[in-house]
């Protein structure tokens, strides 16, 4: 277990709220019996108690997820399923605040995002809701006296690996593509953020998901994710999460030949051109890299500028971002939160000191001082960075922006590339030709043009190189689940065989 999951004998008594694993339409706890704690990131206090899923209960959620799926989900009409989804996100939007509520006392990110986040997991639920019923095949204009057409047809069980920096909206894009293709679900959430998906649980069977069709199985990654992704009943992995552990799945899954869809790391190139618009350049660059406390796969931490308003943007950015206001998510008038655990804190530190060793600092780059308790990391900027430094090459996965100079866009297209990510990347100039020269360029799965970070569910989202392969939202995330039968029918009365 991780410093923020810490494991509790089963007599161990609390006052924190108590979570059950949720298996076949049921609350339950672990086979082994054993918890461990959920923390306050702001307080550093335990809040709840899930239970320490293992291997007996991945076997029990996959043998619950595969009756489902044979038994009857598969066959439910696509109307259905749809109507199932857009059910469960009216129950998100009746409980956006009890729900956002809960996500910012596990995650310790600001309210208002949780809010947004809330508001974009029942979105996801509704888009695929109504997407369910658009999932076609094709009639095949082939040579023969036949007809011929492709049907597209459920994998089966899916299982689902999600991060804990979006929870919930993480969830949503896993659960809402699979159900609407027909799969059935073994869903295990980051062990430090698992509450908001267990609670929003609570509604399944209210809005018509049959038991088994979505189970959650609560745990750290050796005793319950190593076990999802090996079992033979599971015959897709959806892993969201670091490249690392990436490979890691890949090496499991190519034993039983598995579909895998990956969504890895990021070290997103932020590039901004002399004639862009400078205050919001300025602030699409803070926005870019602190949002969600830096914790975003697609953060815009490699901040490229122009060698012509280098200085200034330095300048201007490190004012601005000594006016971001620190302090408990439930606080509306602060704007950054602590980290989610004292292990990312801490590794983020460890980035903080090499920073001080292969550039300079502008503002931040330690532990605020105004805190007693809370996993905090002050806003950081960094400039004058070697695209080679660790720092510009290394997801740090925190509030810790790089600044790099370059001088002209052929300069800034060979920074921006040379990286082993390729999830995401913004262009900032008011020269719409060279901002489709430079997108042309880019090697990345989501590029965006004078903005950082906005992400809608229509389009889809994915990375190149060591980020990963697949892609989630849009038609794109239902194809993750889907098998493509071809269906031949000889209409020649003539028998088969040598002519």
């Amino acid at each position: 277990m991780t410093s923020t999951a810490r494991e509790s004998g089963k007599a161990r008594k609390s006052t924190a709220a108590r979570y059950q694993m949720f298996i076949d339409g049921r609350f339950v706890d672990s086979e082994g019996g054993k918890t461990f704690e959920v923390f306050d990131p702001s307080t550093e206090e335990a809040i709840a108690t899930v239970p320490a899923g293992t291997a007996a209960d991945i076997d029990l959620a996959a043998r619950a997820a595969t009756r489902a799926f044979y038994d009857g989900w598969r066959s439910v009409t696509a109307q259905e399923r749809g109507r199932v989804l857009l059910r469960l996100a009216e129950r998100v939007r009746a409980r956006r605040a009890e729900l956002a509520e809960l996500e910012t006392r596990n995650t310790g990110k600001p309210i208002a995002e949780s809010e947004y986040d809330m508001d974009d997991t029942a979105t996801c639920f509704e888009y695929y809701g109504g997407l369910a019923t658009k999932i076609n095949g094709e009639v095949l204009p082939v040579p023969a006296d036949a007809v011929a057409f492709a049907m597209r047809e459920p994998m089966g069980v899916a299982g689902q690996i999600i991060p804990w920096n979006y929870p919930l909206m993480m969830a949503a894009w896993k659960i809402g593509p699979a159900l609407a293709a027909g799969c059935t679900v073994v869903l295990k959430p980051a062990e430090q953020t698992p509450l908001s998906i267990l609670e929003l649980a609570k509604d399944f069977e209210a809005v018509g998901i049959p038991p088994g069709v979505v189970n959650i199985v609560t745990g750290d990654g050796p005793g319950a994710g190593a076990p999802l992704v090996s079992h033979p009943s599971v015959r897709k992995i959806a892993f969201t999460g670091s490249a690392e552990i990436g490979k890691t799945i890949m090496r499991s899954a190519a034993d039983q030949l598995k579909r895998v869809s990956l969504e890895l790391g990021g070290k997103s190139p932020n590039i901004f051109f002399s004639d862009a618009d400078f205050e919001n350049a300025v602030d699409g660059a803070l926005f870019g890299t602190f949002i969600n406390q830096g914790e975003v796969c697609s953060a815009g931490s490699r901040v490229l500028v122009q060698r012509d308003i280098y200085q200034k943007f330095v300048e201007a950015a490190t004012a601005k971002a000594k006016t971001i206001k620190l302090g408990p998510g439930m606080d509306r008038d602060n704007k950054m939160g602590p980290l989610v655990s004292a292990e990312q804190r801490d590794r983020v530190a460890e980035y903080l000191e090499v920073g001080r060793g292969e550039a300079k600092v502008a503002v931040g780059g330690g532990k605020p001082k105004q805190f007693d308790k809370g996993w905090y990391i002050e806003p950081t900027i960094f400039y004058d960075v070697d695209n080679s430094a660790r720092i510009a090459q290394e997801e740090i996965f925190g509030p810790v922006m790089s600044v790099i100079p370059f001088k002209d866009e052929a300069e800034a297209i060979r920074i921006a590339n040379e990286t082993p990510y390729g999830l995401a990347a913004a262009v900032w100039t008011r020269d719409i030709f060279k901002a489709f020269r430079v997108v042309k360029a880019l090697e990345a799965g989501i590029v965006w043009v004078n903005h950082m970070q906005p992400t809608f569910v229509e389009a889809p989202w994915g990375g190149y190189k060591a980020s990963g392969f697949g892609r989630e939202l849009g038609h794109w995330g239902v194809e993750e689940y889907l098998e493509t039968k071809q269906v031949f029918i000889n209409l020649d009365e003539k028998p088969i065989g040598w002519y």
